[in-house]
């Protein structure tokens, strides 16, 4: 009798962030065509600000959303490359509603005090979309992927 083994890869693309998040609240009074949403994990570990074009992409408070923030935008995990081939490479996009691309360019630490009288520190990251703002605030674990002037694409959809 003879065995057969095969061997199968598959590669995946490594996500920075890759949570459900669900809006908390809505501030689309100081902006004409962009909502500033609050929300935060379904754990309520980490929370966010997010600011959406809202004629684009219309995010209402109460609905959940799966968000991921990832290096690249090729399924396989591979960097992004300046030259795109129409059809030939799967993209993470394919499976979102609103996608943006931009640079991580502030991190930084707050101390947060807990009900029982003890500090907590969060790691508090700072994309910028080409002037739309993503601000993450969660624990240490969960941002240790995020580093300074990482170039990153933010995906949305709706759960």
């Amino acid at each position: 009798m003879v065995k057969l083994t095969t061997t199968c890869r598959i590669y995946m693309a490594e996500f920075h962030f890759d949570e459900i998040i669900k809006v908390i609240g809505i501030d689309d009074k100081r902006y004409e065509k962009v909502s500033r949403i609050e929300a935060q994990s379904e754990d309520e570990d980490v929370y966010l600000e997010l600011d959406v074009h809202s004629q684009l992409y219309r995010m209402l408070q109460g609905e959940k959303f799966r968000m991921v923030v990832s290096h690249t935008l090729n399924a396989d995990g591979s960097a992004v490359t300046g030259h795109i081939s129409e059809g030939k490479q799967k993209s993470l996009a394919d499976k979102f509603e609103y996608v943006m691309h931009g640079l991580l360019y502030k991190m930084s630490e707050d101390k947060e005090k807990q009900n029982d009288g003890s500090n907590t520190v969060k790691v508090v990251v700072y994309i910028s979309f080409g002037g739309l703002q993503l601000m993450l605030k969660g624990d240490p674990l969960k941002m240790h992927k995020f580093r300074l002037d990482q170039r990153l694409f933010l995906l949305l959809r709706k759960i």
